[in-house]
């Protein structure tokens, strides 16, 4: 196991690690540290980023920069706190699509991470309970940019922008991106291994209200606001001048209202 010392490693290209001793804190990310030092071996950029995190005050409890290993390439680690839908991560040495995710805390017991995931390999889906402390692998990704063509039936039809190659994609695969997928909608498909896996929708998407309640006469932003029905099916709170025909623009991340689009 690496251990924190005052000399060069050989990965870090003339970067010396901290002399100082570490606190309990930091003995999981020097472990994952380790290991991701055997992963990637004579790389310089990958090196740098990690004694950025060693020589970084209080970086012990930080993995933000852990995760651009995995931008370059590499294999990050992060807190089974920070799974989300959609993510692909390696369990039990399978990759792993997350179905769905919540945080439980169970009477007196250590917070949890309660998933589903599906088995990329096996096609199986499962339940599977982390703890809060637990760190867990994200698997490499390729994103490609797609546009959204069509639904038909249980399928929704995406063409590469590039290439112009068209590819259906199921419900289950989109998740919640179906709520906000209008025709040229462009977004990013994700892939694991060729095989695409999710989508990254944009920041927001314009959306038109197809039904709402009447505008009530005097209304303002400061008044109590109203559910809305946009042509995605998607239901969100508006204000209560928004009318049906308005055309409003809809953070995807949240899937709430940010203005009324003129």
């Amino acid at each position: 196991m690496l251990r924190p010392h005052g000399r060069e490693h050989p990965h870090l290209h003339g970067i010396r690690l901290p002399a100082q001793s570490l606190d309990d804190s930091c003995v999981l990310l020097w472990r994952e540290i380790a290991h991701i030092l055997r992963a990637i071996g004579d790389d310089r950029s990958k090196g740098e980023i990690i004694a950025e995190i060693l020589t970084r005050p209080k970086s012990c409890a930080n993995f933000d920069l852990l995760e651009k290993v995995h931008d370059s390439g590499g294999q990050a680690m992060i807190q089974a706190t920070r799974i989300r839908r959609g993510m692909i991560i390696i369990h039990e040495g399978d990759p792993c699509l997350v179905l769905d995710f919540r945080h439980v805390t169970p009477g007196n017991w250590r917070a949890m991470v309660q998933t589903k995931l599906r088995n990329l390999r096996t096609g199986i889906s499962f339940e599977h309970r982390f703890r809060s402390t637990d760190t867990v692998e994200k698997a490499v990704l390729e994103e490609q940019e797609f546009e959204y063509l069509y639904h038909d039936g249980t399928s929704y039809h995406f063409m590469n922008t590039e290439t112009f190659e068209q590819i259906a994609l199921d419900e289950e695969v989109l998740g919640d991106a179906v709520k906000f997928l209008i025709p040229n909608l462009r977004l990013k498909v994700v892939f694991y291994q060729g095989k695409p896996m999710g989508v990254e929708l944009p920041p927001t998407v314009d959306l038109r209200v197809v039904e709402t309640e009447p505008t009530v006469k005097g209304a303002t932003v400061t008044a109590v606001n109203k559910p809305a029905t946009l042509e995605t099916g998607l239901v969100i709170q508006v204000p209560p001048f928004v009318e049906p025909g308005d055309l409003v623009r809809v953070d995807t991340a949240e899937g709430t209202y940010l203005e009324r689009v003129k």
